[in-house]
């Protein structure tokens, strides 16, 4: 079955066709750019802590956008060719152009190298702090996917390093805002553990929909670092990481803006949807890119903005006294 299912994927090189623009096009994965909506809380943020009042730099925000979509894109290219020899074993993955097509390895490092120089130049010409961390957001493509580091192969290592791209993502909208700061450490902790749990259930959900239409071996073949994961790991580890997440963002909101607190049955309610559709099988969870598609996902975000919003704007002094350190008293 596996090999069956490989040659299928694959085929040999004489029955695929030559790549066109079309595919080297789509090996950057274009489609992935929705992504960098993790960028604009760091955008919005930097500007209500540090730079209110000030005016927003629209030029510079959108270079930090193409910066950060150049920079990916380029990890994305080293991604799919290098996977290629794994991805022929993914029901889906097989049909990347990288697998089913015949690419030319002089064009595609060519277009890695493109990438890369635009992404970091343009970033180096608005300012160094972007350029630092645009710099971070390429090597970490390299640690991800190059050998001899290749985190991905190695189980609870691949989820650590890969979300590593959300609080990178965060701090590319700050420095946009205010070069000259970085955003608070409770707040990239939080991102972090975010994408951990957003990677884990990813994971979980490839695991579910594999085995559940093939067999372990092939899931196996497809990522080595799943010879170390069960469905029970990956649980155990999406707990984990929720639990992280959650309490750095309860530290956040109530050390920067004690309104924001009321918010936080939103957060957990976003959790939970997401551990939910993860455990569905043949969940988008697998494709985050497509995200967008589903509604109560999308409806529990857009009520979470708009709280966020109006926690913003009105102040709430009853509220103070939960940052307040102090021992309840009965007075009998």
């Amino acid at each position: 079955m596996i090999d069956q299912f490989t040659n299928r994927a694959l085929g040999r090189d004489d029955e695929r066709s030559s790549a066109g623009l079309v595919d080297y096009i789509a090996i950057a994965r274009p489609d992935h750019w929705l992504k960098h909506v993790f960028i604009i809380p760091g955008i919005v943020l930097a500007h209500l802590l540090v730079a209110r009042g000030e005016p927003i730099p629209w030029l510079v925000i959108i270079a930090g956008f193409v910066v950060a979509a150049l920079i990916s894109s380029a990890n994305y290219v080293i991604n799919e060719w290098l996977d290629a020899r794994f991805d022929q074993h993914h029901p889906m993955k097989s049909k990347r152009p990288a697998v089913a097509k015949l690419l030319s390895a002089r064009l595609v490092y060519a277009e890695y190298a493109l990438l890369t120089v635009a992404g970091l130049g343009l970033a180096a010409l608005v300012s160094t702090p972007l350029f630092l961390i645009a710099l971070v957001f390429w090597l970490s493509g390299v640690i991800y996917n190059v050998e001899p580091l290749r985190s991905k192969d190695k189980a609870y290592v691949d989820v650590a390093s890969e979300a590593l791209n959300n609080p990178i993502r965060l701090v590319i909208g700050w420095v946009l805002i205010d070069p000259s700061s970085l955003p608070p450490s409770s707040l990239i902790v939080a991102y972090w553990a975010g994408g951990a749990f957003l990677m884990s259930i990813k994971r979980l959900a490839e695991y579910r929909t594999i085995v559940a239409s093939h067999n372990t071996a092939v899931l196996h073949l497809y990522r080595r670092s799943f010879q170390h994961y069960d469905e029970t790991k990956l649980i155990i580890q999406s707990f984990l990481y929720a639990q992280l997440a959650s309490f750095f963002i309860a530290v956040f909101l109530i050390k920067y803006r004690i309104e924001y607190i009321l918010s936080f049955p939103l957060f957990a309610a976003l959790f939970t949807i997401y551990l939910a559709l993860g455990l569905r099988l043949g969940s988008t969870a697998q494709t985050p890119e497509k995200l967008f598609k589903e509604g109560k996902l999308i409806g529990i975000v857009g009520a979470l903005v708009v709280a966020l919003v109006l926690l913003t704007i009105f102040d709430i002094p009853a509220l103070a006294f939960l940052s307040d350190p102090y021992i309840m008293g009965l007075d009998w």
